[in-house]
């Protein structure tokens, strides 16, 4: 499952803490929990719905309700149908047989994510005059809650424990004159044993209408090391946003205020994954793969419209890459080094699983620690590589193609 989201002073954010809209007598805060489930296995996911009215309303504040010990996300869908018509089902694709509840997917159709969470993030809420647009002829017709088990320790004998994780909404039936909207940048992909590797994603934005990156957030496993979106104008790239996964993953505030996205533009995104591991680690499902998902909140000055594409994704490493894409030929030349810099640090993290694919201006292609040692050894036994040193070096020696060696050049 590839798993899976702006302006001026006026509307700055504080999206950690309410708006003030609370104290308005529209407003209304209903919950939407997991019904006291008793997932058995780790690594499961579970859906349950919520219909919405044939009257429209507007989600403007997400309260999460959960524990970063044993959820490890939550995501809220919009859908025209659920993936099931059971009160729970078994929403991901790694479904034990063995489970008591049915399996199936998010949405039967239409699915939109809405919020996640992960990581003990806070609450939000969106800035004055922003909502999604819920219900009557939205399309949306169920919101699904989605969560991710990663410890069920708790709902197994002897504890036999019950779940209620989930979200309190605050809605209004006051129209907001913004729409909101998430759009996910993400991609597949591998991380070879030992190395760094950049996965990224990039998509042409077509629509006749501009949208305003007003928030941000990343999603990325143990590997993820920063994570940065891009908007793309002329070759030109501005930050929407950049941080660590390993803080805690809520939305925050879009790095650069009053950001306009228009016909035209690329939306661009990159993970920096470091893997130490003495195997591949693989984008998945499960605790032991991996993610990269960089979500752009944004809103629209349209009442009725948000982008109709919810989704950017690639097929990531070692297939695809910002370099190797043809609509970026005018772009990769400019990438920012901030690119892959944890912010609060000035130490740019370089890739190693393909060297020489963004190599430094004025710096050897090859330059790189590996070939100085096993790569120039030339009595060295292959045998004695470790499977992605012998990848590495065949592939330099391909590419550096023959060449004498004498006291002068060794």
């Amino acid at each position: 499952m590839a798993i899976l989201l702006y302006l001026s002073a006026c509307l700055s954010l504080s999206l950690a803490a309410p708006s003030g809209k609370g104290v308005s007598s529209d407003i209304k805060h209903v919950n939407l929990l997991m019904p006291e489930v008793q997932p058995k296995k780790a690594d499961t996911y579970l859906c349950t719905p919520m219909k919405m009215g044939e009257t429209p309303t507007y989600l403007i504040g997400f309260e999460p309700h959960a524990n970063m010990d044993i959820a490890h996300h939550i995501l809220l869908y919009g859908c025209a149908t659920p993936g099931s018509k059971d009160h729970v089902w078994n929403c991901g694709e790694m479904a034990s047989r063995s489970s008591s509840y049915e399996k199936g997917p998010v949405c039967g159709s239409g699915a939109k994510i809405l919020y996640a969470w992960a990581m003990d993030a806070p609450s939000l809420s969106l800035p004055e005059e922003v909502g999604f647009k819920v219900g009557g002829d939205t399309g949306i017709n169920y919101l699904v809650l989605q969560v991710h088990y990663k410890n069920v320790d708790s709902f197994l004998p002897p504890i036999n424990g019950v779940d209620s994780s989930g979200i309190t909404l605050t809605e209004t039936d006051k129209p907001q004159r913004r729409r909101a909207g998430v759009y996910l940048l993400g991609t597949s992909g591998t991380i070879r044993p030992h190395t760094i590797t950049y996965m990224e994603t990039a998509c042409g934005y077509d629509n006749d209408f501009a949208v305003y990156p007003f928030a941000f957030r990343t999603h990325a496993h143990t590997h993820g090391q920063v994570t940065s979106g891009y908007r793309i104008r002329e070759g030109q790239w501005t930050e929407i946003g950049r941080k660590s996964p390993q803080k805690p993953q809520m939305f925050y505030n879009a790095t650069t205020p009053g950001l306009v996205v228009r016909k035209g533009d690329i939306l661009a995104a990159r993970c920096t994954m470091k893997n130490d591991l003495n195997r591949r680690v693989d984008i998945g499902s499960t605790q032991n793969d991996e993610m990269c998902n960089f979500y752009m909140m944004y809103y629209t000055e349209e009442r009725d419209k948000t982008m109709p594409s919810t989704y950017c994704f690639s097929s990531g490493p070692p297939t695809y890459y910002w370099a190797t894409d043809p609509k970026m030929s005018s772009s990769v030349n400019n990438i920012p080094e901030t690119a892959s810099v944890i912010p609060g640090t000035d130490k740019v993290i370089h890739q190693t699983a393909e060297p020489g694919l963004y190599e430094d201006k004025g710096t050897d292609k090859y330059e790189s620690d590996i070939y100085d040692v096993k790569g120039a050894d030339m009595n060295i036994d292959p045998a004695s590589l470790e499977p992605y040193e012998l990848d590495r070096l065949i592939e330099y020696l391909k590419e550096r193609g023959p060449r004498a060696y004498d006291e002068e050049y060794y």
